[in-house]
């Protein structure tokens, strides 16, 4: 099945697929405007294969252009719209998308140059009445294995790569999550990630696909505003990287509010430390909060902690999804003993093809099939595994490996800390020495000597930071996550 009929295949034609500043829309709604859109599509003689770009940020319009890419057996290309015009230019000159979707009001001169030699489709196809065609377009002709996606992603560094998805990919992961998490038909998703972002298009692909309605925030940047729509817009659940819940435990009302419809809690993207995890955990004793593990390479989403195990496999990322087998393995490929540190890799039928026009990275990132993910982990005698670091990330102190995550961890562990970063930085005498970037809350009362003497109670000595600075704000990516190169940098 074509996926974009996969993921409207189920739904009921009234129920609301997507609320956006207040503005509720039906499923019958999306799949309108999605059909006027390919119509469109279709009239600038797109063909299947062919890649066309979605920019902007999350809005119905963003969705409904997904869905008729999709339809047509095209490419769909999301571009971030917080990159700047250099690096938008850097991508669509990787991409080389034939058309863009956006809305009117997001074209500039810049934006314009960007995509100069790209077809032209914004949302005022959405005014011309179906009647004029009444055509309802046809689903591309297309292989499982065919691409559907080219997800952006710079990871932690400046160049872009982008990854190649299929239709087989995205159903696979969709089943996956959905049978994982139990997702429903009466499920809200209050969606503050981007739709560029694979974790945040993965919560429109489970959604859409039980019949869900999903909820875009307005203003993810203001939390109080952001808390505010949740509870006029009655969400059942919230999903997010590490820093929303940095910033929701420890910056906001939230743990004050009672949001009574809001019962259930995703969490991927990086490690949320386990002190953050409890508080979440003793404010919501009721909500089921899923700790997730995922890579754009995998599509999304890899693993998944059932709630049960919040407590007894605190730290952890669980097993792999249905459908995934996850391994951590030593140099050698053989799979490591439990405690020993190994590398994760993953099977299964979301892992991707790898990345578009770079077969060596390709080659050396997916091996016989598999995906090596580049993150180092333990697994304990049930088989649940738990992230000690990026291979990147360790610091090595006096030739030591320490876990950038343990330091930060145990910074955390000050309730006057919103978010926390350690990098290694060159040293002398130690080869590399730990600094830490910490951000507090407005009313903290906390200096650095307090945040090093913590650290001296708690660490050997050996992972005690040399230095740590306070931040009035982490340098982050669109995803909202840490950019730890940026603090290397400075």
């Amino acid at each position: 099945m074509n996926t974009a009929d996969y993921l409207l295949s189920t739904s009921d034609s009234q129920r609301v697929a997507v609320i956006e500043s207040g503005e509720r829309y039906s499923y019958a709604d999306v799949y309108t405007a999605s059909a006027a859109i390919a119509r469109a599509l279709t009239a600038l003689a797109v063909q299947p294969q062919q890649h066309v770009a979605i920019y902007g940020p999350n809005s119905f319009f963003w969705v409904a252009a997904y869905l008729a890419i999709l339809k047509l057996g095209a490419v769909a290309v999301p571009f971030s719209p917080t990159a700047k015009p250099a690096q938008l230019d850097e991508m669509q000159n990787l991409v080389a998308c034939r058309a863009v979707c956006l809305q009117a009001k997001h074209l500039s001169a810049a934006i314009h140059k960007v995509f100069r030699t790209c077809d032209l489709i914004t949302d005022a196809v959405l005014a011309v009445s179906p009647e004029a065609e009444n055509v309802d377009p046809v689903s591309g002709t297309f292989a499982r294995d065919q691409i559907a996606a080219l997800m952006l992603t710079s990871g932690t560094t400046a160049r872009p790569r982008a990854v190649r998805v299929s239709h087989r990919n995205l159903q696979a992961n969709t089943e996956s999550i959905i049978a994982a998490l139990d997702i429903e038909p009466d499920d809200r998703m209050m969606v503050v990630l981007p739709f560029h972002y694979c974790f945040g298009t993965s919560l429109l692909h489970t959604h859409l696909r039980v019949g869900a309605s999903l909820v875009l925030a307005s203003n993810s940047s203001l939390p109080e505003f952001l808390l505010n729509e949740i509870e006029t817009n009655a969400c059942t659940s919230l999903a997010g990287v590490p820093s929303l819940y940095q910033m929701l435990l420890r910056g906001t009302t939230f743990p004050r509010r009672s949001l009574p419809t809001l019962r259930k809690f995703q969490q991927a993207g990086g490690k949320l430390s386990s002190a953050l995890i409890e508080e979440l955990a003793d404010l919501r004793p009721e909500a089921q909060i899923f700790i997730m593990y995922g890579q754009t390479e995998a599509t999304a989403r890899l693993s998944y902690l059932p709630p049960a195990y919040l407590r007894t496999k605190l730290g952890s990322i669980g097993r792999g999804l249905p459908g995934v087998e996850l391994r951590v393995v030593d140099d050698l490929g053989q799979d490591v003993r439990p405690g020993e540190v190994g590398q994760i890799i993953a099977r299964g039928d979301n892992i991707t093809a790898g990345y578009l026009n770079e077969p060596d990275a390709t080659a050396r990132t997916f091996v016989d099939g598999a995906l090596h993910t580049g993150d180092m982990a333990t697994v304990d005698d049930d088989g649940f595994i738990s992230i000690v670091d990026r291979q990147n990330d360790f610091i090595k102190p006096l030739g030591r490996r320490v876990s950038s995550h343990e330091i930060e961890a145990c910074v955390l562990a000050l309730p006057e800390i919103i978010s926390a970063a350690a990098v290694g930085i060159p040293d002398q005498l130690l080869g590399e020495a730990i600094k830490v970037y910490v951000t507090l809350r407005e009313d903290a009362q906390l200096d650095v000597k307090a945040i090093i003497d913590h650290c001296r109670g708690t660490l050997p000595r050996y992972m005690i930071p040399k230095a740590v600075v306070i931040l009035d704000q982490m340098p982050m990516n669109s995803q909202g996550k840490v950019l730890k190169t940026a603090l290397r940098e400075l």
